[in-house]
């Protein structure tokens, strides 16, 4: 960023030195065009270093989305991993175990949860 503030400084006194060469071998409301150019030209080269910077920074943040939506998924996966395994998430009842082992609604309980976990 630096780069670009010190090439902009550059552009502009180059800009302003030409305008001040013209500013001699014209009349005095052609100065004040010069001055409102120069002020209009410095404005939208710092217009379009902050748009850079800008993208920059946007860039940057999409990088992270994509990092943390990886870093969410392995968390999920961990947290469906352990839920499966714990006891604490199984029904203890004969009658839930009998409906579990015919395809019953455990993982669709989970599959719920999991819904519901991501969605908060």
């Amino acid at each position: 960023m630096e780069n670009n503030s010190e090439g902009v400084q550059s552009e502009l006194q180059n800009n302003l030195a030409n305008m001040s060469i013209i500013k001699t071998e014209m009349s005095p409301e052609d100065g004040e065009d010069a001055k409102e150019k120069a002020r209009l030209i410095c404005q939208v080269l710092e217009l379009q270093n902050t748009l850079d910077d800008l993208s920059i920074r946007v860039d940057k943040v999409k990088e992270e989305n994509l990092k943390l939506k990886s870093e969410n998924q392995v968390l999920g996966q961990y947290i469906e991993n352990l839920m499966s395994a714990s006891s604490v998430f199984q029904s203890t009842s004969p009658k839930n175990k009998k409906k579990r082992l015919g395809g019953g609604s455990s993982s669709a309980d989970q599959s719920a949860w999991q819904g519901w976990w991501w969605q908060n």
